[in-house]
This record gives structure tokens, sequence and C-alpha cells, in this order.
């Protein structure tokens, strides 16, 4: 259990790891990613009256470094430093996606709307190693929270799922493909290659496994009808012979007994003149249909006598 958890956070990490060094050249795009990341994970403390501080709920450094390099380029407020009231009503007006010009931008920018799904997934997101399975999700505070992400992940082409958990809601993705989808879309490009060549090879591994199955249970049907067809044909043999069999079916039957393990081609091929498989697997039926009919001839014959 240890082992599968190092590996699920060590993907993770990775991934945040990528998100965590994409810093985007237009204001907007800042401003987007720093909504998401407060939006989902940001916190507000109070030092004393009229004096506040800014953070993120994270333990993960590169991800708070990120978090305060975004409020400081996007809004140039020196994260240092604490925050009088008013500076704090204006970063909060700041990064309100409720806000009509950042409604805009998240409902007309594809760019701004990548990069506040990307801030989101940074604070609350987390996404299992793709060697295990399939599945991506984020941690949301209300249901309010999950129904706006959805939307977002909706209007960038990936269907999500909303579930309540306890005293929380998550929004989470488990087909491989949508989760791909995400990756690319938030700009984890290094990720999502790994991601792939990973589902690449389970396709591969899973395809080679379903053809060998097939394979064997063919090669089962094929033997079971083999033994099937040797007993018809000897229980023939005991009862009245394989001259009682027409020309064709008696030939067929000792090349059967002779060929014991051979396919319904060979045996095609060993008889004169060849005949194809339609035509062979019609003449052991024949015979199997004569067995049962002698068989069936035995146990009237039994019941009649005193």
């Amino acid at each position: 259990m240890a082992k599968e958890a190092e590996e699920k956070q060590s993907f993770c990490a990775g991934v945040k790891r990528e998100l965590a060094a994409i810093l985007p050249s237009a204001r907007h795009c800042r401003r987007a990613e720093l909504m998401g990341m407060y939006e989902f994970g940001g916190q507000i403390g109070r030092v004393r009256e009229d004096c506040y501080t800014l953070g993120f709920r994270s333990e993960n450094g590169l991800v708070i470094k990120k978090g305060f390099t975004l409020i400081k380029k996007t809004i140039n407020i020196e994260t240092e430093k604490n925050l009088t009231e008013e500076e704090l009503f204006h970063f909060l007006h700041l990064i309100d996606h409720t806000e009509q010009e950042a409604v805009k931008d998240l409902s007309e920018r594809v760019c701004c709307r990548r990069a506040f799904v990307r801030g989101a997934f940074l604070v609350c997101g987390s996404i299992s190693d793709p060697k295990r399975g399939y599945h991506m999700e984020f941690a949301c505070d209300c249901e309010e929270q999950a129904v706006f992400l959805s939307g977002q992940l909706s209007a960038l082409g990936v269907e999500a799922k909303v579930l309540a958990r306890k005293l929380s809601y998550v929004v989470y993705i488990k087909e491989g493909s949508a989760i791909v989808e995400l990756l690319g879309n938030m700009g984890a490009h290094a990720s999502l290659l790994e991601m792939e060549n990973l589902r690449a090879y389970k396709e591969i591994r899973n395809g080679v496994n379903r053809r060998v199955n097939c394979e064997t249970s063919n090669i089962r049907k094929t033997v079971a009808a083999a033994e099937k067809q040797t007993q018809d044909i000897e229980f023939i043999a005991s009862v009245r012979g394989l001259d009682s069999l027409p020309e064709g079916l008696g030939e067929m039957a000792r090349v059967r007994l002779e060929h014991p393990d051979a396919s319904l081609k060979e045996l095609g091929e060993y008889l004169t003149p060849p005949v194809g498989k339609s035509g062979v697997n019609h003449r052991l039926r024949r015979i199997s249909d004569y067995a049962d009919q002698l068989r069936e001839e035995r146990t009237c014959d039994d019941k009649r006598q005193p």
C-alpha cells in the first residue's frame, strides 16, 4: 500500500511541478489562474485590526510559491508585507470570478478558462498514477464551487461528474482520454505524453491478452470437438462397424481416427479428392448424428428387454 501511495504521489507531484512552472505572459491569463487558485485554495489571515495576510491551502511548496508570484506580478501586491483592509478588498474584487470582467474573460477566452482550471488543479486537484488506473479529481468546499468548475471543464470539452463526499464535493474524471485532454488544456504536455505512452502500452498488452485468450478458447473448443468426433466414430465402429457408413462418411471417419489432432482444413486435405472445411464439418456432423441415432436405438432396445 505504501508503494502504491508513493507511485500515485510521484505522478501527481510531477504534474503539479510541471504546471507550477508555467507563468502566463498575458495578464488576463495570470489573473484567471490566480482566481482558480484562490477560489479553491485561498486563505486569509487576520494579524490584527486592519492588518491581513494572504495564503494558499497546499503542502506543495512550488504551488504556494507560484501563488505568491501570480499575486505580485498580476496585482502588484508585495507578498512579503501584510495588507490593509482596503488592499484586501481590492485584491478580492480583482480575483472574484463573478465580477463582470472576469466572467467575460472566462466565457470568451479559452486561454483564461484553461488558466483558471490549471489554478484550481494546483490547489485542490489530484491524479492517480495511470499505471494503476485513470482517476482525476478536484476537491471542492461546496456544491456551488463544484458545479462552476464542472461547467468550466465542460466548456473545454471535458465532461466531469460531481459527487457529494461527506462535508465536501468532488469533481472527478475517470475516462483516460478525458484526463489526457485536460492535461493538454492545462499545459502539462510532458505528463500528457507519459500518460499516453502508458495508455498505448496497456492497450497493446490488453489486445495481446485478448488474442491469446481467444486463441486458447478456440483450441479448447477444437480439441473438445475432435474428442467428441473420435468417440462417436469409435462407438459406430463397435456397434455397426465403419462399413455401415456411406463411402464418403466412412473415409471421413477413418481419416479422423488416423489424425485425431488435425484441424478441419488438414482433414479435408487428407481426403480423396480434397474437401473444404465446410464439407469436412458437414460430414463429421452427419457422423455424429448417426452415432446419436445408434445410441438412441440401443437405449430403446435396452428398455424393451425384460
